[in-house]
């Protein structure tokens, strides 16, 4: 009888810390998890206890508090970046917590007078002769759905340490949805170990697209990475930098070879915030890399130095219009500008000499507005563009030159797990020899969160 009544008072506190942890996590948009224990405080049933009962309910309650505060401080928001999560479980101290979450999503599109050879709209892939083959194209996709799953402990000689893992089904071919990993980190002291997102990118910069890649000037990308982070000012200011892993996307020509990386990309940022919540922010990033190459004529290994800067912010105006911007300007930084990745342009033969490479200059800007209509529906739009310029000349006539990307879009969130959205795009691509075309997309959207 006595166990009966211990598990009767245990389930009960472990629904009531459910039931405040789900009224404490304060979303705008009415979104809120449920917290489990895993382990729950137990009843004193001492005759000299007034209310056993109670007391542990309470410090359960304060439990899923503690967690849903965790999580909430440790989200990170802003480009293709997943939700927050939708179940918690912790144990009844908090010292460890952790959250399995992910959406579904479902997208549709169709190009019209001019397609892009990519299940995203890239306007580096857009065909430069138009034929019977790339007038119109059908697309569906479910291979951006997300599962993540984040545990959190709480240590003396530590502090918080956050270990990460999310993925995608992006691993393979188009439409054969191999699961690929995104990122694995473990954060702590202001350390990131892992593969994460480069911290050359700014994620509160970039527009909300159905588009997956997003804007062509955007530059999104993962690496394995050691980043050591350090806010001050009062969390209004953070400076970061990092030694990251690089890949090269070089055209080598008839005489160099590519030899394996023997330096990291070393990306730099300082972050300035202010506002309610430090919602606003600008951001001064640079990244210095070292490309490797062999001459097989003259049997010797020589490299090129690629550098980038960037500016980039996200602004807020009494919460009815954001502002999305970012400008970058470098010499053998594809990597880092969307529409140049794996291109062969961090550097090409020079026309003139061809035993002989140059690094490419680069430059790539976009900016883009969003409108709130209210917390379930939104609308924006915006222009990105790229452009490869030359010192010595080009080295091919079809090499890429410029490309613009042109978006609108309309979001709704449904419920608080469901949101649709519709969205039109518009690309351009010119050659070096001013050969241009275009291509237009429309696609739909559904996601449901979990």
């Amino acid at each position: 009888m006595k166990t009966l009544r211990l598990l009767t008072l245990a389930l009960f506190a472990v629904s009531t810390a459910a039931a405040q942890g789900n009224r404490g996590f304060g979303y705008e948009d009415e979104y809120s998890p449920t917290v489990y224990l895993i382990s729950v405080n137990q009843p004193d049933m001492r005759s000299d206890c007034p209310c056993p009962a109670k007391e542990a309910a309470e410090l359960n309650r304060l439990a899923a508090e503690a967690a849903i505060l965790d999580y909430r401080e440790t989200h990170r928001p802003g480009f293709q970046q997943v939700e927050k999560p939708q179940f918690i479980f912790t144990t009844k101290n908090n010292k460890f917590s952790l959250a399995l979450g992910g959406y579904i999503n479902m997208r549709a599109g169709y190009d019209l007078e001019g397609i892009v050879n990519n299940i995203d709209f890239v306007p580096a892939d857009i065909p430069m002769t138009s034929n019977y083959a790339n007038g119109e194209k059908l697309m569906m996709d479910a291979t951006t759905s997300r599962v993540f799953l984040k545990a959190i402990t709480n240590t003396r000689a530590l502090g918080r340490v956050v270990v990460s893992i999310d993925g995608d089904f992006r691993g393979g071919r188009e439409n054969s949805y191999v699961p690929r990993l995104r990122s694995a980190y473990v954060s702590m002291l202001g350390f990131t170990l892992g593969r994460d997102v480069t911290t050359f990118c700014d994620l509160l910069a970039g527009p909300n697209t159905i588009d997956f890649r997003g804007p062509n000037a955007y530059n999104l990308h993962f690496a394995t990475m050691i980043r050591y982070e350090v806010p001050f000012a009062n969390n209004h200011m953070k400076f970061g930098f990092a030694a990251e892993m690089p890949s090269v996307s070089g055209t080598y020509g008839d005489n160099m070879v590519a030899v394996p990386a023997r330096m990291p990309d070393f990306p730099v940022f300082l972050q300035v915030a202010w506002g309610p919540e430090r919602r606003n922010h600008i951001r001064a990033s640079a990244v210095f890399r070292n490309m490797y190459m062999h001459n097989i004529e003259k049997n010797y290994t020589l490299s090129k130095f690629g550098w980038g800067v960037q500016g980039s912010g996200h602004i807020t105006i009494a919460r009815a219009f954001e502002l999305f911007f970012n400008g970058v300007y470098g010499e053998g930084i594809s990597r880092y500008i969307q529409d140049l990745a794996g291109q062969g342009l961090d550097f090409t033969p020079i026309p003139n000499s061809p035993t002989h490479l140059q690094t490419m200059p680069m430059y790539g800007w976009q900016v883009a507005g969003q409108i709130n209509f209210s917390p379930r529906v939104f609308i924006s739009g915006g222009y990105s563009t790229v452009e490869v310029c030359h010192k010595n000349g080009y080295y091919s006539p079809n090499e890429y030159r410029r490309g613009q990307y042109i978006f609108g879009n309309i979001f709704c969130r449904v419920t608080p797990r469901c949101k649709l959205a519709a969205e039109y795009l518009y690309g351009t691509r010119k050659n070096m020899d001013n050969a241009k075309n275009h291509a237009n997309r429309v696609n739909l959207m559904v996601q449901y969160n979990f």
